[in-house]
């Protein structure tokens, strides 16, 4: 039996916000919600409305979803730990005199606005209510970014610093540990696709 327009409607607007893994489960439970109503309520109309009323709207679940998505506590993750790892770098670049260093001022322009965009990113993730699918994939290329950044810093003091005292080494720590924590999001993610949250 053709879902009612009422469910199909709901579905598309779930299937337009959620990871393809994720709306499967959400649409075989809302399709054994239905027909558990039409057994109870032969109109399939009212037997639309009461299965969209137990089993709650696109609205209801994609807030539910996003509230509880793994890919907010990452992106907060990333945001906290960003200003620790930022003033390990500022206190590098100022004992190194970076500013001395044979770079572009295009590559370090460049620099500052892709890290203000991974900001950007991550921020815009955690405040994500109902785009499942919009948040995931701003934290992915969050974290992508990140790590490149980070290997691009890397290779920079490793070039041009003098690796004296624990500065540096700090700096490429710290680095390393966030390039190793942004991979494992990004593998997450590419290799596990998310599964509705237990209740």
């Amino acid at each position: 039996m053709a879902d009612h327009p009422l469910i199909t409607t709901q579905l598309q607007t779930l299937a337009s916000r959620l990871p393809p893994a994720l709306f499967a489960e959400i649409a075989d439970g809302l399709h054994e919600t239905y027909q558990v109503q039409l057994t109870q309520q032969p109109d399939p109309h009212l037997a639309a409305q009461a299965a969209v009323a137990e089993f709650g709207d696109a609205e209801i679940i994609s807030r539910a979803l996003c509230c509880r998505a793994p890919w907010r506590r990452h992106a907060a993750a990333l945001l906290v730990t960003g200003p620790l790892v930022g003033a390990i770098w500022a206190t590098t670049v100022i004992t190194q005199q970076a500013w001395l260093w044979p770079l572009s001022g295009t590559l370090r322009l460049l620099f500052g606005v892709t890290l203000v965009l991974v900001v950007s990113l991550l921020a815009r993730a955690m405040l994500e209510r109902n785009r499942y699918r919009q948040g995931q994939r701003r934290v992915i290329l969050g974290a992508a970014i990140l790590i490149a950044l980070d290997l691009l810093a890397g290779a920079a003091v490793l070039g041009y610093a003098t690796i004296t005292g624990w500065i540096v080494p700090a700096a490429l720590a710290a680095s390393a540990l966030r390039v190793i924590g942004a991979v494992f999001i990004g593998a997450e993610y590419l290799v596990h696709e998310p599964t509705p949250p237990a209740s």
